[in-house]
Parts: structure tokens; sequence; C-alpha cells
């Protein structure tokens, strides 16, 4: 069977893409990019020398135009600033409202396009790496186990049961996913998370908080935050 791994460069698709290429071949894997109008093209740029690194075909999507009307802070143009607290701290913030770095149904948007090249391209599965820690108190509603079925099920249903979604970290927390990542041999000097643009990461914003402790929780230091 073939798949199609939506790919972001990232910490936890990376992972999903190891796992992928170990149970179907890297031959047999597609690596989906996506621009969505972020500040930064870093992690797309992770997402090039990680699927080059795997010998996997890599396509990139460029879907900016429709969160243009958004006021994430992840994408250009936003008015505010990137979060440099925790989600937990953020979530307090914001009355139990998804956190502002939240992109509108990204990830809904992104399956249901995944879908139609995977079908276009013979694929019979897509991976993503969704986690329990994002989905924690609402921060990034579309991370769910709930909304993981509610897509699997649209998708089974609109391919005519010929593709289905699989997140294997779905449950798990990000400590969980370094731990089967390093498992894997993921090459995780390679791969960006930030949320910001710099040469290094700034080891404050969710998503660097929520990495470094991922590795401390291994027994491990963040390869992209050592000497730091």
């Amino acid at each position: 069977m073939k798949a199609l791994v939506l790919f972001s460069g990232g910490l936890d698709s990376s992972t999903c893409l190891a796992l992928a290429c170990e149970k179907h071949g890297a031959e047999n894997v597609l690596a989906l990019s996506v621009y969505y109008g972020q500040k930064h093209d870093k992690e797309i740029k992770a997402s090039e020398k990680i699927a080059e690194h795997y010998g996997v075909r890599h396509m990139t999507l460029d879907l900016a135009r429709i969160f243009e009307g958004s006021d994430c802070t992840l994408l250009k143009g936003a008015e505010g600033e990137i979060p440099k607290e925790s989600y937990a701290s953020q979530l307090g913030e914001s009355g139990g409202k998804p956190v502002s770095t939240y992109v509108p149904f990204r990830n809904g948007l992104f399956l249901a396009s995944a879908a139609s090249i995977a079908l276009s391209n013979g694929c019979g599965v897509i991976y993503y790496g969704a986690h329990s820690d994002d989905a924690a108190g609402n921060a990034y509603p579309d991370c769910s186990e709930q909304f993981n079925r509610a897509m699997n099920d649209a998708v089974f249903i609109g391919s005519g049961e010929q593709l289905r979604i699989e997140a294997p970290f779905v449950s798990l927390t990000k400590a969980d996913v370094v731990k089967n990542g390093i498992e894997l041999g993921v090459p995780f000097e390679l791969t960006w998370s930030c949320y910001e643009g710099g040469d290094k990461p700034c080891g404050v914003c969710g998503t660097c908080r929520d990495r470094i402790a991922a590795f401390k929780a291994n027994g491990l230091t963040d390869p992209l935050m050592k000497g730091e």
C-alpha cells in the first residue's frame, strides 16, 4: 500500500514519516508539505532536507490565500506577537478557546487536500502527527481523537472506502513521540518546530517549550538546543 504523510518538517511529522517508511517502504511514501502563509519558511526547508534523507517523493502545496483574513499569530500580516508562554498559560488567558497560534481548521483543510492528492496518486492511507499534548485543553482542537475519528470517517466514506487516515500518536504525549522517534532513528537535528524563524529555536514559544520538555522526559537534550 502507498502512503501519504502530511509533513511539516517538525518533530511529530518527521516521526510519522519514519514510521510510514518503515511500514510501507520509502518508495511507497509521498510526503506533502503545505505552505499556509506562515511567517517563515524554516519548516519547509527542513522538510526538504528530511525528505531527501529518507529518499521519499516530496510535494508542496500553497494554501496561504485561504487564511488571509485570519488573525492567527503564526501568519504573515497578523498584528499580534507569537506568545512566549506555555500552552497551559495561554489557555488560562483565552478562556478555553484555541490559542492564538491555532490556524483556523488547519488540519481539516490539510487532510481534505491530502485526501484528493492521495487518491490521485494511488495512496490508501494518510498519516499525520497529531498528539494529545496539542489537543489538551482545546489548544488545538483539530489534534483531538474526536476530530481524528470524524475526519477519518468522512475521508473513508467520501473516497468510496479507498482511503483512511492514520494518526499513530493521537493518544500519546510528545514525550512518547520523541521516544518513538529515537527508536526509529529520526534525524531530529534536521527538524524544525519553533514558531519563530531565527537561526536557532527561540526556546520559549509553546512548541519549543513542549519539545524541550519531551526530550528531557526521555533523559535527552533537544539536539537543536545543545550549547544553549
